[in-house]
């Protein structure tokens, strides 16, 4: 018998665990469907007898694309548009060629060892020219990759080189972890270090360089970081190399401290030059393993994200959108999903001529969700706009919502529907990092613009160098479709104006007591000597109850409320604005502040809040004082303890 229950028990288990992944698998397939509508995903047909592990995407002045490879190939691609493309090898006998580039007439790629011009001379095309424009020392180690070109706007290109792996990131040959700038004669001028594994790198139309990083040693989590000429990104290993007279920066390896405690953010404090990465993506909730950036310069042809950028993910198989702005001269901002489901790992981005995406994969080695070795596809716009976040920007109390589509105003106002947490990653050698120091944030306002197409949002709880994650998940545009993708993540590092504003709350330093107007425990001096107009007491019984059912008031009273807890259990009372629904709202949005419930009283920063005591405890009791609203009606006392709202109420009839 015992045997049985064992085997019912494990049967039951297995179903149960069965059905979770069914869901949530089901549940992806739905999005994945949902985003097609908006955004299809379309094969570019491979011959069988072409391994096309995509390292680089290049299209030449007569629309031909051309593919370089990790197996050292380069093709020319005729009529890539099509479901019947012509494939022609147009070089080989290449070192993992994990970039590309064409200007004048040719192909510009990285190898391991060095940056290639290939020239056509006689049109046929087939290079019949390799020539390398400058070169670099090998190691031999399986991790010296090698990516690039991209032109700048003086026409010089930019590379990066990963580091070697020897036990942790390794710089053994001079200028690995760094990103390097060539002139087309050669020269080349070393930028910036502190890199790891930096597979995606873009330039922006103002000329700045960012470049994506991935999780490893010294990098807690996915990142994009903007470079400037002697930067430092993090990783110390490319020091080894700046005592060299090329050098832009003088920081020393051992000027690094492992295990100091802190984020990058607050590190960079210490040490100027390092760069605070300007997007986190968070590691195994936006992606794993970031690579190729392109900005939307489609003018629109694109769908509603013009000037915006893409960043592609290799090991989830997806593509993520990201709105960047500059605050006090330092560049930050959001990170939203965009699309996923492609056959294989994302690592190479470009637009066509027709401004939908070319997006070239490839996974031996790097595992990723896409379960196909390599694959070329497109990301083709199909003229219908989704209900998306378009924007976020940072205010100096909150953040600047743009969506889209109008909203619904009505619950676009309603503070239930937001959602923010915080947090941030610890900066030190150890591979990756958990996420560090979470916290709940709160919506405590929601403005809607007269068009619906922006909302306001008043944050309680921001904090500066942290990750703040934003969700929505019930919000509807007019039109009654809900958002394709529901949460953001912007990444804060400056405020305008240079201070950052806790609204209607303060942090105590030495016993952590927040301030909360709407809570008032003394007279207030402007009543006067004859205070009060009214007194009111009110008790506990047990079943979570007050012990009055209504109490009835004057408006434009000065009230004296006090609350006598003669339960075994913690009470405060809440008085909050008319709505028989609004008692519950208030409550949910008590339930949601999570770790700052205990600071907060476990009352929400809303405006259906008129009054508020403070946490009474078991035989406890707290006076609050505050003026009736002007305007008779039913109104409500409530208790929003955790739980307590749903029973534990008082009518409070204004006349």
């Amino acid at each position: 018998m015992k045997i049985i229950k064992t085997i019912i028990v494990a049967l039951v288990i297995l179903l149960t665990n069965q059905i979770g992944y069914t869901q949530k698998k089901d549940k992806k397939a739905n999005q994945i469907k949902r985003e097609a509508e908006f955004y299809k995903i379309i094969d570019v047909p491979i011959p069988k007898d072409i391994k096309l592990e995509v390292g680089g995407l290049a299209l030449t002045d007569n629309n031909k694309l051309g593919v370089s490879t990790r197996r050292g190939e380069l093709w020319l691609i005729d009529k890539p548009y099509s479901q019947t493309p012509k494939f022609k090898l147009f070089a080989h006998g290449l070192h993992e060629a994990l970039g590309l580039a064409y200007k004048d007439n040719a192909f510009y790629l990285a190898q391991r060892g060095e940056l290639t011009r290939l020239e056509d001379n006689n049109k046929d095309d087939e290079a019949d020219a390799y020539k390398t424009v400058f070169s670099w020392p090998l190691s031999g180690n399986y991790h010296d990759y090698s990516y690039g070109p991209k032109f700048d706007k003086n026409g010089d290109m930019i590379l990066t080189l990963n580091l070697s792996w020897l036990g942790g990131g390794n710089s053994t040959m001079r200028w690995r972890g760094w990103m390097i700038k060539v002139s087309t004669d050669g020269d080349m001028t070393p930028i910036a270090t502190g890199l790891r594994s930096p597979a995606g790198f873009g330039i922006n139309q103002e000329g700045d360089y960012f470049y994506t990083e991935n999780q490893g040693d010294w990098v807690g989590s996915g990142r994009m970081t903007h470079l400037e000429s002697g930067s430092f990104a993090g990783h110390p290993a490319g020091l080894k190399w700046s005592n060299d007279p090329l050098s832009p920066l003088d920081l020393k390896p051992e000027d690094i401290e492992d295990n100091s405690g802190l984020s990058l953010y607050e590190y960079a404090k210490k040490a100027p030059a390092l760069k605070a990465p300007a997007i986190w993506f968070p590691h195994t909730i936006l992606g794993i393993s970031t690579s190729d950036i392109i900005y939307d310069t489609t003018g629109g042809k694109f769908g509603p994200f013009d000037g915006q950028q893409f960043v592609g993910d290799q090991g989830h198989s997806k593509i993520m959108r990201v709105f960047m702005e500059k605050v006090n001269g330092v560049y930050q901002g959001a990170a939203f999903p965009f699309v996923e489901g492609f056959s294989s790992g994302v690592l190479r981005l470009i637009w066509g001529s027709d401004n939908n995406m070319f997006v070239g994969m490839t996974s031996r080695g790097w595992a990723s969700t896409g379960k196909k070795d390599f694959g070329l596809q497109r990301l083709v716009w199909t003229g219908k706009t989704p209900f998306e976040i378009k924007t976020m920007k940072a205010l100096d109390d909150g953040f600047e919502l743009e969506f889209t589509k109008p909203v619904n105003k009505k619950q676009a106002a309603n503070l239930a529907n937001y959602k923010m947490a915080t947090f941030t990653y610890k900066y030190h050698k150890t591979y990756g990092s958990p996420i560090e120091d979470q916290q709940n944030a709160m919506v405590h306002m929601a403005k809607v613009s007269d068009d619906g197409l922006k909302v306001k949002l008043t944050i309680h709880g921001m904090r500066l160098g942290f990750i703040h994650q934003l969700e929505i998940p019930s919000l509807q545009a007019t039109t009654g479709e809900t958002l394709l993708h529901k949460k953001a993540y912007y990444t804060l590092n400056e405020v305008p104006g240079g201070t950052l504003k806790s609204m209607q709350m303060e942090m105590k330093k030495s016993d952590k007591k927040i301030e909360q107007p709407k809570r008032v425990t003394t007279i207030p001096h402007e009543w006067g000597e004859d205070g009060a107009d009214e007194k009111i007491v009110i008790g506990t019984v047990t079943g979570l109850k007050y012990d009055a059912e209504e109490i009835t008031i004057n408006r434009n009273s000065k009230i004296e409320l006090t609350l006598n807890n003669n339960d075994d259990m913690i009470h405060n009372v809440v008085v909050t604005k008319q709505g028989k629904e609004t008692p519950l709202k208030v409550g949910e949005m008590a339930l949601k502040l999570g770790l700052e419930g205990p600071d907060l009283n476990y009352v929400p920063f809303s405006d259906l809040v008129l009054a508020h005591s403070g946490t009474v405890g078991p035989e406890g009791t707290e006076t609050i004082y505050f003026t009736s609203p002007s305007e008779p009606g039913e109104y409500w006392i409530v208790c929003t303890f955790p739980g307590h709202s749903f029973t534990m109420r008082t009518k409070l009839i204004v006349k």
